[in-house]
């Protein structure tokens, strides 16, 4: 990658910088979870690379306004978790049966469609964990805001209702407006 060097900032210093601060804190997000084989099918997939370019856009959104990235973290950790479990489930055999993501085999070919779903649902409500438990410093009331906005964007209004659509619309030639719909509520959540 080129670096982008503007008034002596490194952006991609800056987005390594973050990605490296974003992997320290999710690998250790997971602690000794029991069954063993669940907390191996979580760290998987959430621990399988990527750009973390969502967790990543939430320390910097903290820091433009002023804030403490360190106390932003459990929120960002959030939102990657929140995103490997949609990409988890999105390779389920009843939505997209994808066999590869990120170059290795897709979680359920690992460890089977259930331990799949479940690793998925163990990553979603540890995220609202992160925010509402691991979050110290940060005042009760701007944790519940955070955590009503992103049971917004994870469920119906957002997330789950993009991926419905997109599973509807597979097989069949879409107007604008709806792959605008899944563009901002499945990929944009």
């Amino acid at each position: 990658m080129t670096a982008v060097v503007a008034n002596g900032f490194d952006f991609s210093q800056y987005l390594e910088a973050g990605r490296l601060k974003v992997e320290q804190a999710l690998d250790s997000s997971l602690g000794p979870e029991r069954p063993e084989s669940l907390r191996e099918a979580m760290r998987y997939s959430l621990l399988a690379g990527g750009k973390r370019l969502r967790p990543i856009l939430c320390l910097a959104s903290c820091e433009l306004a002023g804030g403490d990235a360190s106390l932003a973290l459990p929120t960002a950790t959030a939102l990657e978790m929140i995103h490997t479990m949609s990409l988890i489930h999105d390779d389920l055999p009843a939505m997209d049966n994808d066999d590869l993501r990120r170059g290795r085999p897709t979680n359920h070919k690992v460890y089977g469609d259930a331990t799949a779903i479940l690793a998925g649902d163990a990553l979603l409500t540890r995220a609202f964990e992160m925010v509402a438990l691991r979050s110290p410093g940060v005042p009760a009331e701007r944790l519940l805001k955070v955590i009503g906005e992103l049971s917004l964007a994870a469920g119906a209004p957002g997330l789950v209702g993009g991926q419905i659509v997109d599973l509807a619309s597979e097989g069949v030639e879409v107007d604008l407006d709806t792959l605008e719909y899944i563009h901002l509520h499945k990929t944009g959540a």
